[in-house]
């Protein structure tokens, strides 16, 4: 399959920073690309309606992971992820020309904090975010049975220009007062955004890759060396930090997602021959301060 051939492609969570790139790449080839909102109450059949001969589709939906989590709100993290993808491939079901394949969200949270981990480690955290990562996973990959190639791309955290992290993190550390979240000895494991997207075009046209994907740099770094890159490169102090308990005190049980270490490397893409353009912090960060 060739982005440069007219493809029909199906972004579900086209409005975030990923989906809202992607629609721009696969447009600026002249395909066909149609957002899908799935929701609650949005039946079945009109959705198989959408996939029919279908190339891509890709699932992106999901509520804001970076937020406090309440009862109520780990509800909504979950529903709109996994009842989303359950819909998503029952709908494939009634389609007479299934889509050829099909990309999920999903995310290195998956992974526990005490080791490395390639594509193929299952050594996953005991927490909620990996128990959501695991089920959504397992959701999309029913879609295998009905000979969709499935591939789950584990997101790690994400930088670009026009949003995600990045958006959070520089404004303190401009003003100066920027710092090391938590004892800082986390590791990070991060993409820059056009690797992401050039990773999704690599797959679209490797055939062979499926499954789990790491979607990181094969340089994740601590956010201690991290803290230090930044304050260098914006020649501002860093000497603040922000303690483990306030983040706790603001975010909950959510403030995993900034203290958990996560060291991904991305084994899969680089065996089947895939280049970053951003492998080092460093790169990505002048990238994006340009």
């Amino acid at each position: 399959m060739s982005i440069g051939n007219k493809l029909k492609i199906v972004i579900c969570g086209k409005s975030g920073l990923v989906g809202s790139k992607l629609e721009t790449l696969f447009n600026s080839k002249h395909n066909d690309v149609i957002g899908l909102k799935v929701r609650n109450d949005t039946p079945i059949e009109s959705i198989a309606k959408e996939l029919e001969k279908c190339d891509i589709l890709i699932n992106l939906s999901g509520t804001t992971i970076i937020a406090r989590w309440s009862d109520k709100y780990k509800k909504n993290l979950y529903s709109s992820r996994i009842d989303t993808t359950k819909k998503l491939v029952d709908a494939m079901k009634l389609c007479k020309d299934k889509p050829k394949l099909f990309l999920t969200a999903s995310a290195v949270g998956i992974y526990n904090s005490i080791d490395s981990h390639n594509d193929d480690s299952q050594n996953f955290a005991d927490d909620f975010l990996s128990k959501l990562c695991q089920d959504w996973e397992a959701e999309a990959r029913k879609a295998e049975v009905l000979g969709v190639r499935s591939v789950q791309m584990r997101f790690g955290v994400i930088y670009a220009k026009e949003g995600g992290a990045m958006q959070k993190i520089l404004p303190p550390f401009k003003m100066g007062v920027g710092g090391k979240l938590g004892n800082g000895s986390q590791m990070v494991s991060w993409i820059h955004i056009d690797d992401l997207l050039r990773a999704i075009k690599f797959i679209v046209k490797t055939p062979e890759i499926r499954g789990s994907v790491n979607f990181t740099s094969p340089s994740p770094l601590s956010n201690n060396e991290q803290t230090e890159i930044l304050g260098k490169m914006l020649h501002r102090p860093t000497f603040f930090s922000v303690p483990s308990f306030m983040l706790k005190l603001i975010f909950g049980e959510g403030s995993t997602v900034m203290l958990d270490s996560k060291e991904v490397y991305p084994t899969k893409l680089l065996e089947n021959g895939f280049v970053f353009d951003y492998e080092k912090f460093e790169d990505a960060l002048q990238n994006i301060l340009k």
